[in-house]
């Protein structure tokens, strides 16, 4: 279902990934922003992310009950960002609406009205939660990197990932809340299941080799972030020299200044 601000890409028998297009210059290109996805069992439906904005849960909502004949049971947020999270009262119709799983964290870190909306939440802690679908299940694991409360979804039968902003394609990653070293070992781990077909948080559905780009691209950032620090060139200059090869693909920028970004995050985690 192609739509100016995305696309749903059927994974699999009741398995879709909501591929946003959010630099497609429409008026409502960022409407969802962030990827998503629905899972459907046999006696439950669950919504990936709450997305950007309350029009853009609110199609996700239409478009789970148009493709499998019932409303969500579940919404899980992966993290707190707003491109993420910013819909999520989209999903609810007056005081009643689905079961959100989320972390602590990320209902803390939520505006008040979206806190109270996750008053009844399903907090994820420190070991991963299952949500049984009827006949598939979702393993819910927390993990960090990215933020210091991500979440990452395994959909049992197909294998499928969705892993919220610790993966991205072809787009340059927003390091503004991330521990790099922390995000560089929580990619490495996602990347143990060969067989696992991935959703990134931000660009298309992952081919074969494109977890191994991805890695090349965080290599590249600490790479170039341990020489300004052993030069003493502050990361807003050292951020100009930074080239990623052409071996890795196209990355599109959603902030020209995101490799400064990521520089003064590895900076911060120096100084720790």
């Amino acid at each position: 279902d192609l739509q100016p601000f995305g696309r749903l890409e059927r994974m699999a028998d009741g398995v879709w990934a909501m591929i946003s297009t959010p630099l497609s210059g429409a008026p409502t290109a960022r409407m969802t922003l962030s990827n998503g996805g629905i899972v459907a069992g046999t006696s439950g439906v669950a919504i990936i992310e709450g997305f950007a904005s309350i029009d853009g849960a609110t199609w996700m909502a239409s478009q789970a009950r148009q493709l499998t004949g019932r409303a969500a049971s579940h919404v899980v947020l992966t993290h707190f960002h707003a491109d993420h999270a910013a819909g999520l009262l989209g999903y609810r119709d007056g005081t009643s609406g689905p079961l959100y799983v989320t972390t602590a964290e990320t209902r803390g870190r939520l505006k008040p009205e979206m806190a109270e909306a996750l008053s009844g939440a399903q907090l994820v802690g420190a070991a991963a939660a299952t949500i049984d679908l009827g006949g598939r299940k979702l393993l819910i694991t927390p993990r960090s990197g990215h933020t210091t409360s991500d979440l990452s979804v395994l959909v049992d039968d197909p294998a499928v990932m969705f892993g919220g902003d610790l993966l991205w394609n072809r787009f340059f990653p927003n390091y503004v809340d991330a521990i790099p070293s922390v995000l560089s070992r929580s990619v490495r781990a996602l990347n143990g299941e060969r067989a696992v077909v991935r959703v990134p948080g931000h660009g298309p559905v992952f081919e074969p080799n494109d977890l191994t780009h991805y890695i090349g691209v965080l290599d590249i950032m600490e790479e170039a972030a341990r020489k300004a620090r052993a030069a003493g060139t502050p990361a807003a200059e050292a951020a100009k020299t930074v080239v990623l090869p052409p071996s890795l693909g196209e990355w599109a920028m959603f902030n020209p200044n995101y490799f400064e970004v990521a520089l003064k995050a590895w900076e911060r985690e120096a100084v720790r």
